[in-house]
């Protein structure tokens, strides 16, 4: 991160992560402090495009990578490099179920569940 934060030294640079509790607390809260040109940005749990990058990357290991033996690192990319020609040479979208509308429910029903879990670990103190 330091290195792109000199790299774009007096742009808006926007990082989007996808896990707020492993990527915050006092050290965090320092580096942004002298870096105010950077915001974090968080997906939300169970955000529907990055299961979908979770499957593609599960899809690759299962059919490409898993027991496979690689004497080397240009051949493991090799394979998936080959097997991402073939897979696009046939490839079919995929589909998304969720509709805005429930996607939208879901969040806030997590949004008070998470709520309710603060307010109760803060009323057993």
């Amino acid at each position: 991160m330091d290195q792109v934060a000199a790299d774009y030294d007096g742009r808006e640079v926007h990082v989007v992560l996808d896990n707020p509790s492993t990527r915050s607390g006092a050290d965090v809260d320092k580096w942004l402090t002298k870096h105010p040109n950077v915001t974090f940005r968080f997906t939300l749990t169970g955000s529907s495009w990055l299961n979908r990058v979770e499957i593609w990357f599960g899809i690759i290991t299962e059919q490409a990578i898993r027991r496979g033996a690689f004497r080397s690192l240009r051949r493991l990319i090799n394979t998936i490099n080959t097997y991402i020609t073939e897979w696009n040479h046939d490839s079919k979208p995929f589909t998304w179920t969720a509709t805005a509308d429930e996607i939208i429910t879901k969040v806030r029903m997590l949004h008070q569940g998470f709520k309710k879990l603060l307010d109760d670990n803060d009323n057993s103190q």
